[in-house]
């Protein structure tokens, strides 16, 4: 398979992988259930621990994780609890060829969905469409009537300034061994942070497997690649040469607050809640203890628009400011609309549209649903394949199709015939397994990847060498996301 790791004869199977089998599809192991090489020091140096000392471990990377406040929200009996994001004790490898490929393909689709944006929220004083609507690509009411479009945004941002300057892409492997791309994310993408966490706290617990794979990228210049790409945003009025920016939170409240005080510390900007907002001529500035200091750039991590949409207090505030050209927000108000899962479709129609280019990277098979013919196209079928609501993230309201009972396949059914124009189905995909720790030993548990891009402008994207891997810690789950039960990896990318 083309996966993670270049596959070539392997080595036999270690003690931590007894009755592990030989998964179709697994990233570690071949079709017969050796050890693809790259993975043998890593699980040579895990048996070496030996029972005892590896579960002390596993242990102790927790609580470090909990010191850490490494903390988020997930359904645990049927409700929502607070409990630390688990980290496996195996790392994910990611070969240096697959991981040009990646990142080339990351940088391609951010390039690609920051002119659509542009397109669609240019304001056209003779009405016109978008360029890409008028061509007939993309069908006006499917990006008006995307739960994620705002029209307060329209006219916001200049045309050459990036609306999503921190863009996220969730990928997986296919039974074909293909990276193909689950879904984008351009409103508030969150896990990078987790990434460099994850990098920290390992070295910290499993101090054994630091060195046993040559090459591996350091996760540690993500915090100046970021504060890089802020900067290269500048708002057109900027008064100062080098920009000020802060981490604009909703508080300890939000799931990701771990995320967003450690993303500060290493921006090396204060976070600030929008209640500290406040007018500064025609800017704004936070009112931080006793100083008040004026923003150039607010690197937004508030998960909604309501905030943008409003007139009044803050939201007000940061319109006013961004329709002056005093202050840029990274990511933009209305980028929900590119996150849209119907939008997600003719993702590489866009690329082939403004870039002139062919996509690197594939889809999953999608029907939006609100083309009538796309649904009668698998009206009937829901049974066989994934259905998601449009503005869904972090894996709610997903409904596979062949997890489900009969009558729970035939409520999914009614629901799609009550509103198609809020759903999609897409052909599902059984992906790549990785050695996960449960119990005292490893079992096959999939996994995907989400990485990042940074915009600078609307052609030069970076890509930092950070990659979040998630796993479905249940048997046979599916879904990784961490409000859903999943857990995370570390992910080390070879030079």
């Amino acid at each position: 398979m083309a996966g993670p790791a270049d596959p070539t004869a392997g080595t036999p199977v270690s003690p931590l992988l007894d009755g592990y089998g030989a998964p179709p599809l697994d990233e570690a192991l071949d079709t017969s259930g050796g050890i693809r090489p790259v993975y043998a020091p890593v699980l040579a140096a895990l048996d070496a621990l030996g029972p005892a000392a590896l579960a002390e471990r596993v242990r102790e990377l927790h609580a470090l994780r909990q010191r850490e406040g490494m903390i988020f929200t997930a359904p645990v009996g049927g409700h929502l609890k607070e409990q630390v994001f688990p980290l496996d004790a195996v790392p994910r490898i990611i070969g240096a060829d697959t991981w040009r490929m990646l990142s080339d393909g990351a940088g391609q689709r951010a390039r690609a969905l920051n002119a659509f944006l542009a397109d669609v929220y240019t304001d056209r004083p003779d009405g016109a469409a978008a360029a890409i609507v008028a061509a007939g690509i993309i069908p006006e009411a499917l990006v008006r009537g995307a739960p994620g479009w705002l029209p307060a945004a329209v006219g916001l941002v200049p045309a050459d300034v990036p609306r999503a300057v921190v863009y996220g892409i969730d990928l997986l492997t296919d039974e074909a061994g293909r990276w193909v791309v689950l879904e984008d994310n351009l409103q508030v993408p969150s896990g990078s942070a987790y990434a460099l966490a994850n990098r920290r706290t390992a070295a910290a617990a499993l101090p054994e497997l630091v060195g046993t794979v040559p090459a591996v990228r350091s996760p540690e210049t993500l915090g100046a690649m970021f504060r890089a790409a802020l900067t290269s945003v500048r708002p057109p009025r900027c008064r100062a040469e080098v920009p000020s920016a802060v981490v604009l939170s909703d508080g300890p409240a939000n799931s990701a607050w771990y995320e967003h005080r450690l993303l500060a510390a290493e921006l090396g900007v204060p976070v600030v809640l929008p209640g500290q907002l406040v007018a500064d001529g025609d800017g704004v500035a936070a009112a931080i203890g006793d100083t008040t200091a004026r923003i150039d750039v607010i690197y937004r991590r508030t998960g909604s628009d309501e905030l943008i949409d409003r007139a009044d207090g803050p939201g007000g505030l940061i319109r006013d400011a961004m329709a002056a050209g005093t202050l840029t927000m990274a990511n933009a108000p209305g980028n929900g609309v590119a996150d849209d899962k119907a939008i997600y479709a003719f993702v590489g129609p866009m690329i082939r549209f403004y870039l002139g280019e062919d996509p690197i990277l594939d889809d999953v098979g999608t029907w939006v649903l609100a083309d009538p013919g796309q649904y009668d196209a698998v009206r009937g079928r829901m049974g066989d394949l994934v259905v998601k609501p449009v503005d869904g993230s972090g894996g709610e309201g997903v409904m596979i199709g062949p997890d489900l009972t009969p009558s729970q396949v035939a409520a999914v059914e009614a629901a799609v015939a009550a509103r198609p124009e809020r759903y999609i189905a897409q052909d599902v995909v059984r992906f790549s397994t990785h050695p996960t720790l449960i119990g005292d030993g490893l079992r096959p548990r999939h996994v995907d990847l989400r990485i990042f891009a940074f915009a600078h402008s609307m052609t030069d994207v970076v890509v930092p060498p950070v990659g979040l891997t998630r796993v479905a810690l249940r048997s046979e789950g599916l879904l990784v996301n961490s409000s859903q039960g999943g857990g995370s990896k570390d992910t080390w990318i070879q030079e």
